[in-house]
């Protein structure tokens, strides 16, 4: 019986589908990526802004038709889509065969059972608690993956409707995690990079404390385990604890994802964000100050309800005075049942666009510009792949979190393989990627 799955939205996403994964291949089931040959597919949805939606619905509707055309039996949707719209997948999309929330993943092999016996279950079990300890495929090439530390958020953003689908922030227990973490390493993964609705809050339901720092040292412990990655740290979580445990050891990637949404205090606020300029500020002074040579990325909301021409250039004077190395920018998209959507003063959806068009135009500038300062330095680097038909490969350094910052782009007459940790001497940039020579 051969499956094929489908994982859209984030990595924190991926992590359930490789958790998912391990659990069918231990029932018997055959992974496929030929969509004509599967028997069951199923799709780890999502729906955090409008564009992710459609395009889970849409993946739905076009994969049902190999009902038809193929040899499907069975298609499932699971994620945060089945989670929030679970009475409208069944009423609007009759294809799918089953539906299974974002707290029930550790049911998918009993459903996809379920399914191919002619039942059309939903599981949405509530969203407290955590699925169970499994194995999992790592599907990221396999020598990097992602870390799942906890589920769910306190936050409240008022764009944001990951609390409702994903429940309360749940710490996974740090012994869970750390038994986890040695079997990719042991699996042959050498790069850990840790990710959660918000990871700088690990620890306060189970410890009561910010065990964050802690969590880092344990795993830096891992015999064979080279580099530690941080995503999504909110600014108004980061302690001097942790920044100078990132500081201090070797294993700890000098970067950092902190997503601030904006500058502006005002539009801070009526987004329910927890900080302000001045502590934005003191915050990345405090960054820099201890790792100089930290890459910091953020990403940034543009057109939120009650945005202005002065509070946008704003923001640009900011992302100019800060100089992120990494940033993305993506229009306000109104989340049903969320207060921001409730809001009077929306924002015109072309001027929406033209302000994230200005953000990232003035990024370009300030990753050329950045890029072009690590000419003729050092830096190590992990082999990704080889390019097509020439004696070059793409690698990534610290600097760069895997698909969404740039590479290094690299020149060598000996083989290599992907995983393989090289020397590189920074020769030329362009204005998000690098290009390097190995030195042996």
């Amino acid at each position: 019986m051969k499956i094929l799955f489908v994982s859209l939205g984030c990595d924190k996403n991926l992590v359930d589908s490789e958790h998912m994964l391990g659990m069918l291949t231990a029932a018997g089931y055959t992974l496929t990526d030929a969509e004509e040959e599967a028997d069951v597919i199923i799709v780890n949805s999502c729906c955090f802004i409008s564009d992710a939606m459609e395009e889970s619905i849409q993946t739905l509707i076009d994969l049902g038709q190999l009902k038809t055309t193929g040899c499907l039996r069975s298609l499932v949707v699971t994620g945060c889509l089945a989670q929030r719209y679970a009475n409208e997948i069944r009423q609007e999309i009759p294809e799918v065969d089953a539906i299974v929330g974002t707290n029930s993943y550790d049911e998918i092999v009993s459903v996809v059972e379920e399914t191919l016996q002619g039942e059309k279950p939903t599981v949405t079990k509530p969203l407290t608690g955590l699925c169970s300890d499994v194995s999992r495929v790592v599907t990221t090439g396999g020598h990097f993956a992602y870390l799942k530390i906890a589920e769910g958020c306190n936050k409240l953003c008022t764009y944001c409707v990951i609390p409702s689908i994903r429940g309360a922030y749940r710490s996974v227990p740090m012994e869970q995690i750390l038994s986890e973490a040695r079997k990719l390493v042991e699996g042959g993964v050498r790069e850990l990079i840790l990710v959660a609705q918000e990871t700088t809050l690990y620890g306060m339901d189970l410890y009561h404390k910010k065990a964050l720092p802690e969590l880092l040292r344990q795993l830096s412990e891992i015999p064979e385990l080279e580099w530690i990655r941080l995503l999504y740290c909110y600014p108004e979580e980061i302690t001097e604890e942790l920044i100078q445990t990132m500081a201090s050891n070797p294993k700890i990637c000098h970067y950092i994802d902190m997503p601030i949404q904006h500058c502006n205090d005002e539009i801070l606020k009526r987004m329910g964000r927890r900080t302000n300029k001045a502590d934005l500020l003191q915050k990345i002074a405090s960054l820099r100050q201890a790792m100089p040579d930290i890459a910091l990325r953020t990403t940034l909301i543009c057109g939120f309800p009650g945005e202005t021409e002065e509070t946008h250039e704003e923001l640009l004077e900011f992302i100019d005075e800060i100089g992120f190395d990494r940033l993305g920018a993506f229009a306000y998209s109104p989340q049903e049942g969320t207060p921001a959507a409730e809001y009077p003063d929306q924002v015109e959806e072309e001027t929406k666009q033209r302000w994230v068009d200005e953000v990232m135009s003035l990024q370009q500038e300030i990753s050329a510009e950045c890029n072009e300062s690590y000419i003729g330095r050092t830096l190590q680097a992990f082999v990704e792949g080889k390019v097509a038909d020439e004696s070059a490969y793409v690698g990534r350094t610290y600097r760069d979190a895997p698909d969404v910052d740039g590479y290094v782009f690299l020149s060598s007459d000996r083989e290599l393989m992907s995983g393989d940790i090289v020397t590189v001497e920074i020769t030329g940039a362009y204005e998000y990627d690098l290009i390097g020579e190995i030195k042996e």
